[in-house]
């Protein structure tokens, strides 16, 4: 019973979108290893508190998803625990007020040696998560979803990491955001993909619904293409010395089997092993871009 109900947690937590949260910790951290300016106990209570933050946001989308009555049948995603009834709501709604609130405690490290700029991400970070779903005009019912990625999981994470272990910013940080945030923009677009026609009957307002399946396929490619191939080359112009960042461009040849999937396949529960390969499209890109920054 013990191992069900612990598989039933992991299994809640997304664990295939956590290297979301992971990838920019360790770009911004490479960055500052280059910069010989690298203190690798803000960097680990960095990607804690960014794991602790994203199961935070999945537990409160699993929560939110439910009470909106987002979460039917229906739906080609993995099993929503609170949906499915495998977990209470109250149980559910203090699962992700705890991760969230173990984020804030750990981040009470990063807080002190940054100061108040942390803070505020810290606190907008953990606001929008649970906003994302929650409140009385959700990002991600609203279209608006898709933004708060790009911006949270790419220069805000990136150039947070950063700042907490060299007290300043620059703008190759910034530009080099970008990309973790392209690609878990991605990640979120395959999602919304595969939850189109579930989604609109709900009323959940994503881009996917707005704008259509062309756009939404084009938006995964487009992402993956600029994340991948165009950030890396701009930053080449900006860096001059850190030419084996172009290894990065390599994950768009891994990607093609998936971008051909999104293009071409139906939209069906099959989306879900695409969505598990953009992450781990992330998490290349992440190492690729960081040794080859490093190096």
């Amino acid at each position: 019973m013990k191992q069900h109900t612990f598989r039933i947690w992991i299994e809640a937590a997304r664990p295939k979108t956590l290297w979301a949260a992971l990838a920019p910790v360790f770009i911004g951290t490479a960055m500052a290893y280059s910069d010989d300016l690298m203190h690798l106990p803000s960097a680990l209570v960095a990607c804690i508190a960014a794991v602790f933050i994203q199961i935070g946001t999945n537990f409160a989308n699993d929560y939110f998803d439910f009470r909106k009555g987002a979460d039917r049948k229906d739906r080609l995603g993995p099993v929503r625990a609170t949906g499915a009834g495998l977990v209470k709501p109250q149980v559910m709604r203090a699962a992700f007020i705890m991760m969230f609130l173990m984020a804030f405690l750990i981040g009470l490290y990063l807080i002190w040696r940054g100061g108040w700029p942390i803070l505020v991400i810290g606190i907008l970070s953990i606001f929008f998560g649970i906003m994302y779903t929650g409140g009385p005009y959700p990002l991600a019912y609203n279209g608006l979803g898709d933004i708060f990625v790009l911006i949270f999981f790419g220069p805000v994470a990136v150039g947070g990491t950063y700042y907490i272990q060299t007290g300043e910013i620059t703008l190759p940080v910034i530009l080099a955001g970008l990309s973790p945030g392209l690609i878990s923009t991605a990640l979120l677009t395959v999602n919304n993909l595969r939850d189109i026609y579930s989604d609109e009957r709900v009323g959940k307002r994503t881009l996917a619904v707005r704008f259509g399946i062309l756009f939404t396929r084009m938006e995964y490619f487009f992402t993956l293409l600029v994340a991948s191939c165009i950030i890396p080359v701009i930053l080449l112009m900006i860096e001059p010395h850190h030419p084996y960042i172009l290894a990065g461009m390599l994950v768009f040849l891994f990607a093609l089997p998936s971008i051909k999937a999104v293009f071409f396949n139906e939209i069906n529960a099959e989306l879900n092993s695409v969505l598990a390969t953009t992450g781990r499209i992330l998490l290349i890109y992440s190492i690729l871009f960081s040794l080859g920054w490093i190096v």
